[in-house]
């Protein structure tokens, strides 16, 4: 066997980080040399490509020649690139639709347990959960940097499980930006509209127009060692837009900024979108974000979807306990029901009395169930108010300052951790610590739950 990727530039001091490049490599169609366009163009050979640095959702994980990830593998080029190996390009947005997809690792365990979801066209997705759940995994399968184990994946109606990555017309945001460091900003640019042999005129182009997008009009002749955070992840997020891709993947984008720079970059991808219509597919972990930014919240937990549903009612009606518990804030109380009837349920607290809620994912009566209501729907009780059907007495422990609202966070049916917000008005009560206080709520903003019992 020859030399690792002896056909490929890499700079001297950037060899280590190539790996940091790989998955935009294969997405794009090779690695670019410094100043020019490569005279023949990557493309997936009969080995193995190069894979991302990072486990998904595993304590070890595996590519789909048994190595681990982050192995250095060896990219075989075309002599001369034909029709049929240029990517599809469109602008209109894509739909996505994975039926029955599973992945496992070591072929024992799944960690995509039989994933059924359908992406429309212009739609803005975010995948939700917590570390391992398995939202990048199935990223990783859609962009075809991941191999799926079973089912069959989507684009636009075709299935692309049989599709190398250059060839699927995705565009791709990493987190860490994957940058070349030894271009400039508008060589960065046009390397993706190099590789698919558009005319120079028109990279000049659409080099400038993505520029003006994400107002870094007169930044193209820098290098990324010369950017901030922010203008790093803008021309990231230009590189994945410039040659109009119908499908737009982002693992994270956002997770190496400051928080308010992070809140800035949130709203100019969010207006980006809106702006082009394309379907785009985001991956985090942060719940504000995906509140913020998303038409439709996909949570993950176990390797399994939790729920799918738009921001507003993710929040408000979640569907089960972990939604209830990953998704902003939430007050959890726990016991036993006692009585079902039109829809809602009546149930006795482990702490000490007795409230009315939804019935929303619950068994019968005698079976144990959790509450969940959210800080915002519990108001303090004043006396002669009797507009709130549940009432509990609760001691203050604690009381943060917030600017817009007091936290207060109150032991309540045995849960110190109950938390009531005050909005910062001249009509809240006045509250201090250690007082004992009276706490309420309508039953139609508390949701019965299957139980979690800790």
């Amino acid at each position: 066997m020859g030399p690792i990727c002896s056909d490929i530039h890499v700079p001297g001091k950037e060899a280590r980080e190539y790996r940091h490049y790989a998955p935009f490599v294969n997405a794009c169609g090779g690695f670019p040399r410094p100043g020019s366009v490569f005279p023949r163009r990557a493309v997936a050979g009969p080995g193995p490509v190069l894979y991302p640095g990072r486990n998904h959702g595993t304590s070890k994980g595996f590519d789909r020649g048994n190595r681990p990830y982050g192995s250095v593998l060896n990219i075989q080029r075309s002599s001369e690139p034909t029709e049929t190996n240029a990517p599809a390009t469109g602008g209109t947005g894509a739909s996505v639709r994975f039926e029955s997809v599973q992945k496992s690792y070591d072929g024992e365990t799944l960690v995509i347990k039989d994933l059924n979801l359908d992406i429309a066209r212009g739609e803005f997705l975010t995948m939700l959960g917590p570390s391992g759940s398995g939202k990048t995994t199935s990223l990783m399968m859609l962009a075809g940097f991941e191999p799926a184990t079973h089912g069959e994946i989507f684009l636009n109606d075709n299935p692309i499980n049989a599709v190398p990555p250059h060839k699927r017309g995705i565009g791709m945001v990493f987190q860490n930006y994957a940058l070349f460091p030894h271009m400039t900003v508008a060589e960065n640019l046009a390397f993706p509209l190099s590789v698919r042999k558009m005319p120079k005129a028109e990279i000049a182009a659409k080099v400038a127009r993505a520029l003006e997008m994400v107002e870094l009009p007169d930044f193209g002749s820098r290098r990324p060692a010369q950017l901030s955070g922010g203008q790093q992840q803008r021309v990231a997020v230009a590189r994945a837009l410039v040659f109009e891709p119908d499908l737009i993947l982002m693992d994270e984008p956002l997770g190496a900024l400051d928080k308010q720079l992070r809140e800035q970059m949130q709203y100019e991808i969010k207006h980006i979108h809106a702006n082009l219509g394309v379907t785009v597919v985001y991956v985090t972990h942060d719940q504000g974000e995906a509140l913020t930014m998303a038409d439709r919240i996909c949570v993950f937990d176990q390797g399994v979807v939790q729920q799918l549903s738009t921001p507003d009612e993710l929040y408000e009606k979640p569907a089960n306990s972990f939604v209830a518990q990953f998704i902003g804030e939430n007050n959890r109380l726990s016991g036993r029901i006692t009585d079902i009837q039109g829809g809602e349920c009546r149930v006795d607290l482990d702490g000490g009395g007795s409230v009315t809620a939804l019935a929303v994912n619950v068994g019968s009566a005698g079976e144990r169930a959790t509450l969940s209501i959210r800080p915002e729907r519990v108001a303090l009780v004043t006396a002669g108010d009797d507009g709130l059907p549940n009432r509990l007495t609760g001691r203050v422990e604690e009381l943060i300052y917030l600017g817009d609202h007091i936290r207060v966070r109150m032991t309540v049916a045995g849960n110190d951790g109950f938390v009531v917000k005050l909005r910062n008005d001249g009509e809240r009560p006045s509250v201090k610590m250690g007082d004992t206080v009276t706490v309420g709520w309508q039953a139609a903003d508390c949701r019965a739950l299957d139980p979690i019992d800790t």
